[in-house]
């Protein structure tokens, strides 16, 4: 197969009808530039350019050369382009796993991102329960997941992403929806509408330890669905519920959504395993630390004035 840089040295002398200015251009010497076109020859088995002491012109055959030569070295130059993209994650391919709840604002608004900032990253993304998309970061089936308190696990990193302040998910006829903020202590002799521990234990016991601290114990009433956009229980007024303020944004109209007082928040990690960084995984955390910085997801709930 030729050579594809003694192909771009008899395109610079077709181009230029001389070898003194295609030398130039090339930046190399004269003789080098000569022998190169005549090992392209020699290759190919034909001659390539007439040659007289007055002028250079290409054959029949250069000029079949010249017409389909250029394109050829168009699309090697963005065959290697492309190529190298993936070497710094300019391209690449992302599977990204995340649970129902974080579809309200956490996860568009990191796709979102990546996508305006990393046009040439494909990414997969998969609506998973909490203890699947650990397992799938574990196991490689996924690149990367978005958890709300997920377990330690060994080779797996958890980069805090956003600490999502809490509040209380109610009916507007419920007799504390008219308050600004709910205090926890207020919760005690409601019924609290909650995900099964083994869900996902982490941010079970966050929800226990929110209670404990205002010293209460309300009835729990286990969710019959892992994801339910209606909040059914919850519309009919037979429960309440604590859940994070991204869920306030698309609330049907008859809920409504009061942070939690004292101001409480949620841990929710980017998880990723510890070894086998690709490129375009290295720009996803880099862009999931600049989403949190620019919608502020690290402040606390006082800073973020959700005190009450």
């Amino acid at each position: 197969m030729p050579d594809l840089h003694r192909l771009r040295c008899f395109l610079a002398v077709a181009r230029e009808r001389n070898f003194t200015r295609a030398a130039e251009q090339l930046h190399i010497a004269q003789p080098a530039l000569s022998r190169h076109v005549r090992q392209l020859e020699q290759e190919l088995g034909v001659r390539l350019l007439d040659r007289t002491t007055q002028y250079v012109e290409p054959t029949e055959a250069g000029r079949v050369l010249m017409e389909r030569g250029a394109a050829l070295c168009e699309e090697a130059d963005r065959l290697w382009r492309d190529v190298r993209a993936y070497a710094d994650g300019e391209h690449g391919t992302l599977t990204i796993g995340y649970s129902a709840s974080l579809g309200y604002e956490t996860a568009p608004a990191l796709l979102a991102a990546l996508a305006e900032q990393h046009s040439g990253i494909t990414v997969d993304t998969r609506l998973l329960s909490t203890t699947d998309i650990v397992g799938g970061v574990a196991d490689g089936t996924l690149d990367a997941g978005l958890v709300r308190c997920p377990p330690p696990v060994p080779d797996l990193v958890r980069t805090m992403l956003r600490l999502e302040p809490q509040g209380v998910l109610m009916h507007a006829e419920h007799p504390l929806a008219g308050r600004r903020a709910v205090a926890a202590a207020d919760l005690g002799e409601e019924t609290l509408l909650v995900h099964a521990r083994e869900a996902n234990p982490g941010h079970y016991d966050a929800i226990m330890e929110i209670l404990r601290r205002a010293g209460v114990s309300p009835r729990l009433r286990p969710r019959q669905l892992s994801f339910d956009a209606a909040h059914t229980p919850v519309a009919r007024d037979d429960a309440v519920s604590i859940v994070g303020q991204s869920a306030a944004g698309s609330l049907p109209a008859h809920l409504v959504w009061r942070p939690l007082t004292p101001a409480t928040t949620i841990e929710i990690h980017l998880l990723t395993r510890g070894k086998g960084t690709t490129p375009a995984l290295a720009r996803l955390l880099r862009t999931a630390s600049a989403t949190a910085r620019a919608h502020g997801w690290l402040r606390t709930a006082d800073a973020a004035g959700l005190s009450g």
